[in-house]
Protein backbone atom coordinates (compact mmCIF):
# COMPACT_ATOMS: atom_id res chain seq x y z
CA UNK A 1 0.00 0.00 0.00
CA UNK A 2 1.32 3.45 -0.92
CA UNK A 3 1.78 6.15 1.68
CA UNK A 4 -0.36 9.28 1.39
CA UNK A 5 2.23 11.46 3.12
CA UNK A 6 3.86 12.90 -0.05
CA UNK A 7 0.43 13.89 -1.38
CA UNK A 8 -0.54 15.53 1.92
CA UNK A 9 2.79 17.38 2.04
CA UNK A 10 2.26 18.74 -1.47
CA UNK A 11 -1.30 19.73 -0.64
CA UNK A 12 -0.13 21.68 2.43
CA UNK A 13 2.57 23.46 0.38
CA UNK A 14 0.02 24.38 -2.27
CA UNK A 15 -2.37 25.80 0.33
CA UNK A 16 0.38 27.84 2.00
CA UNK A 17 1.60 29.19 -1.33
CA UNK A 18 -1.87 30.28 -2.41
CA UNK A 19 -2.57 31.94 0.94
CA UNK A 20 0.60 34.03 0.78
CA UNK A 21 -0.43 35.66 -2.49
CA UNK A 22 -3.97 36.62 -1.53
CA UNK A 23 -5.10 39.71 0.35
CA UNK A 24 -5.08 39.21 4.08
CA UNK A 25 -4.96 42.70 5.51
CA UNK A 26 -6.97 43.12 8.71
CA UNK A 27 -8.71 46.31 7.65
CA UNK A 28 -9.62 48.38 4.61
CA UNK A 29 -7.32 51.38 4.43
CA UNK A 30 -5.67 54.21 2.53
CA UNK A 31 -2.06 55.25 3.08
CA UNK A 32 -1.60 59.00 2.75
CA UNK A 33 1.59 60.93 3.58
CA UNK A 34 3.08 57.84 5.24
CA UNK A 35 0.17 57.24 7.63
CA UNK A 36 -2.40 54.46 7.42
CA UNK A 37 -6.05 55.57 7.61
CA UNK A 38 -8.52 52.79 8.41
CA UNK A 39 -12.05 53.10 7.04
CA UNK A 40 -14.98 53.59 9.35
CA UNK A 41 -18.71 53.18 8.74
CA UNK A 42 -19.19 56.93 9.25
CA UNK A 43 -19.92 59.30 6.37
CA UNK A 44 -18.91 62.96 6.63
CA UNK A 45 -18.75 66.13 4.55
CA UNK A 46 -15.55 66.38 2.53
CA UNK A 47 -13.80 69.76 2.67
CA UNK A 48 -10.66 70.36 0.57
CA UNK A 49 -9.16 67.89 -1.90
CA UNK A 50 -5.82 66.70 -0.45
CA UNK A 51 -4.83 64.12 -3.04
CA UNK A 52 -5.78 60.87 -4.69
CA UNK A 53 -4.93 57.19 -4.57
CA UNK A 54 -1.93 56.60 -6.86
CA UNK A 55 -1.71 52.82 -6.46
CA UNK A 56 -4.16 50.10 -5.46
CA UNK A 57 -3.46 46.50 -4.63
CA UNK A 58 -5.27 43.57 -3.07
CA UNK A 59 -2.00 41.77 -2.35
CA UNK A 60 -0.19 42.24 0.92
CA UNK A 61 3.11 44.01 0.58
CA UNK A 62 4.92 47.23 1.26
CA UNK A 63 4.05 50.02 -1.14
CA UNK A 64 5.11 53.63 -1.38
CA UNK A 65 3.06 56.69 -2.14
CA UNK A 66 -0.67 57.11 -1.67
CA UNK A 67 -2.25 53.70 -2.01
CA UNK A 68 -5.18 51.60 -0.90
CA UNK A 69 -6.16 47.98 -0.50
CA UNK A 70 -9.79 48.94 -1.13
CA UNK A 71 -10.04 51.97 -3.41
CA UNK A 72 -8.92 52.16 -7.03
CA UNK A 73 -6.21 54.42 -8.40
CA UNK A 74 -7.65 57.92 -8.89
CA UNK A 75 -9.99 57.87 -5.86
CA UNK A 76 -9.96 61.37 -4.35
CA UNK A 77 -9.08 62.14 -0.74
CA UNK A 78 -10.37 65.12 1.25
CA UNK A 79 -9.85 66.89 4.52
CA UNK A 80 -12.77 67.03 6.96
CA UNK A 81 -13.75 70.46 8.25
CA UNK A 82 -12.79 70.89 11.90
CA UNK A 83 -10.68 67.69 12.05
CA UNK A 84 -6.91 67.80 11.45
CA UNK A 85 -5.72 65.51 8.65
CA UNK A 86 -3.32 63.80 11.05
CA UNK A 87 -6.45 62.48 12.84
CA UNK A 88 -8.83 61.64 9.98
CA UNK A 89 -9.48 62.13 6.27
CA UNK A 90 -12.44 61.55 3.95
CA UNK A 91 -12.45 59.26 0.92
CA UNK A 92 -14.84 60.03 -1.93
CA UNK A 93 -17.28 57.19 -2.61
CA UNK A 94 -19.81 57.80 -5.38
CA UNK A 95 -20.45 61.40 -4.37
CA UNK A 96 -20.32 60.73 -0.60
CA UNK A 97 -17.35 60.93 1.74
CA UNK A 98 -16.35 58.06 4.02
CA UNK A 99 -14.32 58.85 7.12
CA UNK A 100 -10.98 57.13 7.69
CA UNK A 101 -9.13 57.34 11.01
CA UNK A 102 -5.33 57.62 11.30
CA UNK A 103 -3.97 54.43 12.85
CA UNK A 104 -0.29 55.43 12.74
CA UNK A 105 2.69 55.21 10.45
CA UNK A 106 2.40 52.66 7.68
CA UNK A 107 4.76 49.74 8.10
CA UNK A 108 5.45 50.20 11.82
Amino acid sequence: MRSKRPFIGLLILFILASCSSSADWNASFVVWEGDMYELTEEYVEGDENIGKVTKDSDREGTYSGTFSNTYKKGTKLYSIEGIPTDEAIAIEENGTFRKAINSGKYGE
